[in-house]
């Protein structure tokens, strides 16, 4: 069984940074695709970025773009969500999830292994 635990969320000042880690274990998780995704109170939960454990290559939605940036430890199966110059935007549950089955997305309903997300809130 796939499991997913999100960690490193917290208050954080506008323009300061934050950093998510992610620990996915399970089958296949070596070639996993893992995803990082936000639900802003009041908004539908939206993708922010993604990485492919197969070759660690990335993609990023445009409000985080040059912003954030995934990466990942290969030894330890954890991904890492480095925010900086937040804005109080980014305030969101912030949840990672896990596709074992395909390459690089961020397409909600393909990802079938949810974390139970961590609260990041932008304020001063």
């Amino acid at each position: 069984q796939v499991q997913v635990v999100e960690s490193g969320g917290g208050l954080v000042q506008p323009g300061g940074s934050l950093r998510l880690s992610c620990k996915a274990s399970g089958p296949d998780i070596e070639r996993a695709c893992i995803g990082w995704f936000r639900e802003a109170p009041g908004k539908k939960r939206e993708g922010v970025a993604a990485i492919s454990n197969r070759d660690d290559r990335t993609l990023y939605e445009d409000p985080v773009k040059g912003r954030f940036t995934i990466s990942r430890n290969k030894a330890t199966n954890t991904v890492f969500l480095q925010m900086t110059s937040l804005t109080p935007d980014d305030t969101a549950v912030y949840y990672c999830a896990a596709d074992p089955t395909s390459y690089l997305h961020t397409v909600q309903e393909w990802y079938g292994y949810w974390g139970q997300g961590t609260q990041v809130t932008v304020s001063s």
